[in-house]
């Protein structure tokens, strides 16, 4: 049973059961409930049974108004349907005993003294007792299974809290596994990347003190700088993977801008051909950072496949909006091997892009090279 209409809707397909049929189909039954009563009635008594009937629609928003226009209808023309679904409305809607009572109360009165009174009414036999209890159960089940219909949709609301309550614990189940496996991460990321970097760094430092060569000595030291500086940004990016969220109490490294990419760019060892001019706009600090992040990942990737290649790196304002290019041409000599990789750069960086509300694009070029274009907005657009 669905809504707060008796039977009619536990046999309807769904497609049928909208609010206003179910609204009208009572009051249409009454009505024919009516029309069959008034065979036999005069005029005075049709009226009130199709009064009965007509303020059922009314129901929900006034359930023992609706009751009460009901009775004059049972008392004189003896019609059943409007009633009963009276004290189902009210029992549905006014679960409380001091409203259901009384009105379930009244019908089975009307019901048992109805017009016209006899005195077969107030005699003690059986029959009398066999007709009392019939008007007793006539109002009594229309009440209790108003009540039911009550109990039903308080018990589906019930459910329905408990489902949303059992989906946010999975939810923060989840997420304290997926901080347990972060951290756990986290540790042997540290742990493995660490180790190694470090004895880069160490190896790097031992070259840098014992060889005679300036040019190997700068590189020694350029690798044993950059050692240190990775070392540093992984202590960082392994607190905040251990940690929940941000935390106040674990200082943060200073986060690379737009004033650090010539540095970048000659630590690469590339040949690069740069024109870094932002402008004199403020960029807010995530649009630098991704500018640095791109330029950072473009030049590991040429790098990695073509380390002897030309490079152009163009950082340039554009109206609101800051364009960052790196170009490479096709290199003299293709390396026999190169470092691997995931494949997850370039995805990362046009996530980011996107997030701030720009793009990116990658891709070759008619040349042979590869380049990788974005444009990062001011703001948020």
């Amino acid at each position: 049973m669905t809504g707060t209409d008796p039977f009619p809707s536990r046999h309807l397909p769904a497609r049928l059961t909208a609010p206003w049929l179910m609204l009208l189909l009572p009051a249409l039954y009454s009505l024919v409930d009516a029309t069959l009563v008034a065979r036999d009635a005069t005029w005075w008594q049709v009226v009130f049974s199709v009064l009965a009937a007509v303020v059922l629609p009314w129901r929900r928003r006034f359930p023992v108004a609706v009751l009460l226009l009901t009775m004059p209808g049972s008392y004189f023309a003896d019609i059943w349907l409007s009633p009963i679904t009276a004290v189902y409305t009210v029992a549905a809607e006014r679960p409380r005993p001091r409203v259901m009572v009384p009105c379930a109360t009244l019908f089975a009165l009307v019901e048992f003294f109805h017009w016209p009174l006899s005195e077969q009414s107030f005699a003690l036999t059986r029959e009398t007792a066999l007709y009392a209890i019939q008007s007793v159960m006539l109002a009594a089940g229309p009440a209790a299974t108003g009540l039911l219909s009550r109990t039903r949709r308080e018990l589906a609301a019930r459910l329905d809290e408990l489902t949303r309550g059992q989906e946010r614990e999975s939810r923060l189940l989840a997420e304290r596994v997926l901080i347990s496996e972060r951290g756990r991460l986290a540790r042997e990321m540290h742990d493995v990347v660490s180790h190694q970097v470090s004895l880069i760094s160490i190896q790097a430092g031992a070259l840098q003190v014992s060889t005679a060569d300036p040019a190997a000595a700068a590189t020694a030291r350029t690798i044993r700088e950059l050692s240190v500086r990775t070392l540093d940004e992984l202590r960082q990016m392994v607190g905040v993977l251990r940690a929940a969220g941000p935390r106040g109490d674990m200082p943060l490294a200073p986060q690379p801008r737009l004033a650090d990419l010539p540095r970048l760019i000659e630590e690469s060892g590339l040949a690069a051909d740069t024109d870094l001019s932002p402008g004199d706009r403020p960029w807010p600090e995530a649009v630098e950072r991704a500018a640095y992040r791109t330029v950072q990942e473009a030049l590991t990737n040429i790098t990695k496949h073509a380390p002897d290649a030309t490079v152009h790196v163009r950082v340039r304002a554009k109206g609101r909006r800051l364009r960052v290019e790196i170009r490479n041409r096709i290199p003299p000599v293709r390396p026999a091997e190169t470092l691997p990789g995931g494949g997850h750069g370039l995805v990362g960086l046009r996530e980011r892009a996107q997030l701030l509300g720009g793009t990116l694009a990658a891709g070759p070029t008619p040349d042979g090279g590869f380049e990788v274009r974005a444009e990062l907005p001011a703001t948020h657009e």
